[in-house]
């Protein structure tokens, strides 16, 4: 029973002690100087998220159909290049119920310069899906990133 008691006390006291430093570990690293080089162009990154179920309830949006929908409908505007992941999305739509289905994820970059004409060509496109696909929407996130080919 002793041999429990000194082994808590000692786990009790080296937690204690590793909290104890954690304020003074940041309060060294807020004054740090990370002075790293910035890298790359200033760019705009977009990602689109597109859901693949039907509202209808007919036949899933497949990979077929998604790829043939990026060939016609954003490599035209977008021909330096895309990335698409499949994914796995949950949302609540307009009636309420909470809907799970496969997704894809779209990124794409591009100068910060090239941003209206940019937006104007991706509010397009995320029109153009919902119009082909029936859907109610496809989600859109943008963020500012510095990029480096």
């Amino acid at each position: 029973m002793n041999v429990h008691l000194t082994r808590t006390r000692a786990l009790l006291t080296g937690a204690a002690l590793l909290l104890a430093a954690a304020p003074t570990a940041h309060a060294t690293l807020v004054g740090a100087d990370f002075s790293v080089p910035e890298r790359g162009a200033s760019y705009v990154e977009t990602q689109l998220f597109f859901g693949t179920e039907r509202p209808d309830g007919g036949q899933a949006v497949s990979d077929r159909q998604f790829m043939a929908f990026v060939d016609k409908e954003v490599t035209p505007g977008f021909p330096k290049g895309l990335t698409v992941q499949s994914g796995r999305e949950q949302w609540r739509d307009v009636s309420g119920r909470t809907e799970k289905e496969r997704s894809y994820e779209l990124i794409l970059l591009y100068p910060v310069g090239r941003a209206a004409a940019s937006d104007r060509r991706i509010e397009e496109i995320r029109r153009a899906y919902e119009k082909t696909f029936g859907q109610e929407s496809v989600g859109r996130v943008d963020d500012r990133a510095r990029v480096d080919f």
